[in-house]
């Protein structure tokens, strides 16, 4: 009877334990892959709120913008944040959450078009309720320091427009506009780019995440850190010195994200700065030589970042990439 029973227990221990693996392995699939929530495309007739999230907007002219979105047959509603100035920023931290608030709450508005980057999105975030939101989602637009909001709502599982905004559209051009346009409306999406010496051949398919490199770095460790768990991770920069660089890609991999990624897509790194001593790697070596020994297909020098032609990326998104001696193509699948 001891015998008969112990075997029993021996074959439902192993049962149970396979059962478990099973579970986990499920679990990490569902966590790496969730499914990205779509807010509606925009359709005419609609109204786009423009309003800041950071930097203060008091002398740059949106006429150009409105006239864009009228064009397109789409109403325009001017934030309270739009003139406000405390310092480099558009009103308090409470006037621009508040704002954003307002924008996200009315039902009206179906998408938020972020005037400017530069700094404070991140101060106010934390001040948000996204209840609303995710009752009825809607289009969150903009780059640099709107990466704080596409990474946000990524971990929430909504997707948004990295793209150009408002201060910028007067020297866009007119393919930043066209694929800006597509992305808000639901039109197909992809690009094809010629070859670049620097590129790593290959396939994947992933989800798109990412934005500014200095704010993915930034976010790390928060609740609004973006899962780098088998993504296609874009990055673009500005103005910063080349040790910066190293720095912030040394920490993306020594927190993990490089290793787990299937493709990496990196855009303009703009306006880079040295020291006297010079570091000795422009910032696309630095980013080559730190992401060099994963074997993922890799395209540099995409049109995208704080360029004139800021093609739009709908983070969120799953794409396929492929690099090969001819060039690279970036589909976007809805």
């Amino acid at each position: 009877m001891y015998l008969k029973s112990s075997v029993f227990s021996k074959k439902h221990l192993i049962f149970y334990k396979l059962a478990f693996v099973i579970f986990a392995l499920n679990s990490f699939t569902c966590q790496s892959q969730q499914h990205m929530i779509t807010p509606p495309y925009l359709q005419k007739g609609d109204t786009v709120a423009i309003l800041a999230t950071a930097r203060k907007n008091i002398d740059d002219n949106l006429k150009p913008t409105l006239d864009l979105l009228h064009s397109w047959g789409l109403e325009a509603v001017i934030g309270t944040t739009i003139g406000l100035d405390t310092h480099q920023l558009a009103g308090t931290d409470e006037q621009r959450a508040a704002d954003f608030q307002k924008q996200m709450d009315n039902p009206n508005i179906k998408a938020i078009w972020c005037v400017r980057g530069g700094y404070g999105t991140v101060r106010m975030l934390d001040l948000l309720d996204f209840t609303k939101f995710k009752q009825q989602p809607k289009w969150i637009i903009g780059f640099s320091d709107v990466t704080v909001l596409h990474n946000h709502l990524n971990t929430m599982g909504y997707k948004s427009i990295h793209g150009a905004m408002p201060v910028s559209i007067p020297r866009a051009t007119p393919e930043a506009i066209s694929t800006l346009k597509a992305s808000l409306f639901g039109e197909p999406l992809s690009y094809t780019v010629g070859p670049d010496p620097m590129n790593r051949f290959g396939k994947a398919t992933g989800e798109l995440v990412g934005g500014n490199l200095s704010i993915l770095y930034s976010l790390l460790g928060s609740q609004s850190a973006i899962d780098c768990r088998d993504k296609i991770l874009f990055m673009e920069d500005l103005d910063e010195y080349l040790y910066h660089i190293d720095r912030m890609m040394m920490n993306l991999r020594r927190n993990g994200c490089i290793e787990n990624l299937k493709g990496i897509v990196i855009g303009a790194m703009t306006s880079m700065k040295d020291n006297d001593i010079p570091w000795g790697k422009n910032a696309l070596e630095i980013i080559d030589d730190v992401t060099k020994k994963y074997n993922i297909p890799v395209i540099f020098n995409f049109p995208a970042g704080h360029i004139r032609d800021n093609r739009a990326l709908i983070m969120g998104s799953t794409v396929s990439i492929d690099v090969n001696a001819s060039g690279s193509t970036v589909v976007f699948q809805k």
